[in-house]
């Protein structure tokens, strides 16, 4: 009976979608400047959850709505026409923070919020999605414990009576949701907490302890750690509400299980009413699952805040792919490619100043391409530096980190190099190039680092930089998105082997000489860990070693290491009993972390939420699947005719 239950209230939603398409408003205008005409809001409760996600993929725009409208008026686009929410609250917002529209996704999914439904919203970064998640959790706790709106009560706070915890999946992200939900809780006695990994866990305990904590704001393995370590004092027993933001990364970095095991150290809801939200700019499988366990069924709406008409970032950049011969051509061709742009920008009396985010796939790249952007600060000439350069990556301090990510975004003009630390949830202005480095851990990490640039409705472009024998499985993975070929950048196809060379070749080669050894060997090392054709890799590096860095042989490693690596018929291998850098796991990207959702049992034949998988309409124009794979590796060897291949179109 459930089941048809369900089929019935997935045939009335297709029955409406006609006049909700027709009726459907533009959400390009600031909603301020809307007439009376009604904002949609697209809810639907879980057993209907199916037909919406049709029309919205991870990946796509929306193909046809098939849910019910609800309309709301003129007033629920401003704040200070909300209604049922402290005024406190709505004074920080209007006074404190000077909003007074709201954005139409804080239109979307504020209202519905607070009338304490639980919540799953599709809904993009640089949207104002943070508030509008954080205004619900808080005006839930004051709901709960009405005394907490004054500021005396931040006295009585404990670590030990947490009312709101927020989850997200990087410290970057995390803080600055703190930074705003103080901002938000200024004229109230709520206290917010933030406790991240990478920093120091005993003065994060020594301030929760002495200050107390009614709103914590967290990573999932350090919430998983305070929970489960009876000594930390931070307990939950009343909480009020849970939000996962950009749960779709959590999930993509590995945290189910911390995040199955913070569940299980939670208040039961059968005990415990609480309100969850969960935020996602794209609804995968594993989504689905983690939303079968977090959300309550039977009090449940779904949010969907992205237009039918609203193109994703990764269907209006422009994107360019620029194959090179080898290694050996990598970081010439990037650094022609910067100094080109950097100039052009310059050249052009409207144009905008050059910045750019540089992803790499290891630290130690992220590192190696650092070191070489600042050698080319210190080496220009006054009337020819280079623009400055930041470092962004997992092995620096938590301050170094924040210092290099607030200048960077201050910075009019800069490049960032970064590891996958930045692909989702931070907020970088005026980004105007995305350059990624070989091809990523999958689609998903693509298609979020793209997403750094083109924001705001501003101009930005996408490029690839691969190695020739990465092309076919970057082909693959890829495969529907509007990517070009680009044969403009000479150091790409230049053959250093055969004595040719440019000045970018040459100034690489120089900073090479005066480079750390150990800081190339660790690069060298760190690569194998994210290949698929080892062999063919060690081929490439090795001749990189030798061409490129100017070095009589490649880095030594051990007999051990080359075995671990499955090397052992690698021609051309170093190896040295002494000598040698073991392999760093901490640049293998992914790891062993993923773990499988616990899910419903005894399911048969597929429910809505199967059939939303099923349906998704993909970004290459099908339905089902997950549209491009994850499988299809890095490679990074050479193979067959290097530029015959190469000049092929991807």
């Amino acid at each position: 009976m459930f089941r048809n239950s369900l089929r019935r209230c997935a045939n009335q939603a297709r029955a409406t979608a006609t006049a909700s398409l027709l009726s459907q408003t533009r959400t390009t205008l600031p909603i301020s400047r809307r007439q009376l005409v009604p904002v949609l809001t697209t809810i639907s409760p879980l057993n209907r959850i199916a037909s919406i996600s049709r029309a919205y993929s991870s990946e796509a725009p929306a193909a046809e709505n098939e849910t019910p409208v609800v309309t709301t008026t003129e007033e629920a686009t401003k704040f200070s026409h909300l209604e049922g929410v402290h005024p406190n609250l709505v004074e920080a917002i209007t006074r404190g923070m000077g909003y007074d529209d709201m954005t139409p996704v804080q239109a979307k999914t504020i209202n519905p919020a607070l009338k304490g439904t639980d919540i799953v919203a599709q809904a993009k970064t640089g949207t104002g999605k943070t508030l509008a998640f954080l205004l619900p959790l808080l005006q839930r706790m004051l709901v709960e414990d009405p005394s907490l709106a004054r500021k005396g009560a931040k006295f009585n706070a404990r670590a030990n009576d947490i009312r709101g915890i927020v989850l997200s999946p990087t410290r970057e992200l995390a803080e600055q949701i703190a930074v705003e939900a103080r901002r938000l809780t200024r004229n109230t006695g709520l206290v917010v907490q933030c406790a991240v990994g990478g920093t120091d866990k005993r003065g994060m305990l020594q301030r929760t302890r002495r200050d107390g904590c009614h709103l914590l704001v967290a990573t999932p393995g350090r919430l998983n750690d305070l929970l489960s370590d009876p000594r930390s004092g931070i307990e939950a027993p009343n909480l009020a509400a849970l939000v996962l933001d950009e749960a779709d990364r959590m999930l993509d970095v590995g945290f189910e299980r911390e995040l199955n095991e913070i569940v299980g150290q939670l208040p039961n809801t059968n005990e415990k009413t609480r309100q969850t939200m969960l935020v996602s700019a794209t609804i995968p499988d594993n989504v689905i699952r983690l939303a079968r366990t977090m959300v309550r069924a039977h009090d449940f709406e779904f949010v969907q805040t992205i237009a039918e008409n609203d193109s994703l970032t990764h269907a209006k950049v422009p994107q360019k792919i620029a194959p090179v011969t080898s290694w050996t051509n990598v970081f010439p061709t990037l650094f022609e490619l910067v100094d080109r742009e950097v100039a052009k920008s310059k050249e052009d009396p409207n144009g905008r100043p050059f910045k750019a985010i540089v992803y790499f796939n290891t630290t130690s790249l992220v590192e190696l391409a650092g070191e070489l952007a600042h050698q080319r600060e210190r080496n220009a000439s006054s009337h020819a530096r280079p623009i400055a350069s930041y470092v962004l990556q997992s092995r620096l301090t938590q301050g170094q980190r924040q210092k290099a990510a607030d200048s960077f975004r201050r910075a009019k003009e800069g490049i960032l190099m970064s590891s996958d630390v930045t692909a989702r949830g931070m907020d970088f202005p005026d980004v105007t190039h995305v350059i990624q480095v070989d091809t990523p851990r999958d689609r998903e990490s693509y298609i979020h680092r793209l997403g750094r640039t083109g924001r705001q409705n501003k101009e930005g472009e996408g490029w690839l930089i691969i190695p020739h024998a990465s092309v076919p499985s970057a082909r693959k993975m890829l495969k529907g998105l509007p990517i070009t070929q680009d044969a403009t950048l000479e150091s790409a196809e230049t053959d250093t082997v055969s004595g040719e060379s440019t000045p970018t070749h040459l100034e690489m080669k120089n900073l090479f000489g005066v480079m750390p050894r150990s800081t190339l060997a660790s690069t060298y090392t760190s690569m194998f860990g994210t290949a698929t054709d080892k062999i063919a890799l060690a081929e490439d590096v090795n001749e990189w070693a030798v061409h490129g860095w100017g070095w009589s042989a490649p880095p030594s490693v051990s007999h051990k290491w080359v075995t671990l690596m499955g090397l052992s018929r690698a021609p051309g291998m170093n190896i040295s009993e002494g000598g040698g850098r073991r392999y760093d796991g901490d640049d293998r990207r992914g790891g062993d972390r993923r773990g499988s959702y616990r899910s419903d049992s005894g399911r048969s034949g597929g429910d809505s939420f199967d059939n939303m998988a099923r349906n998704a309409f993909r970004d290459d124009g099908g339905y089902g699947g997950r549209g491009g794979g994850r499988d299809g590796g890095r490679g990074g060897g050479r193979g067959g005719s290097r530029r015959d291949y190469g000049r092929s179109s991807f």
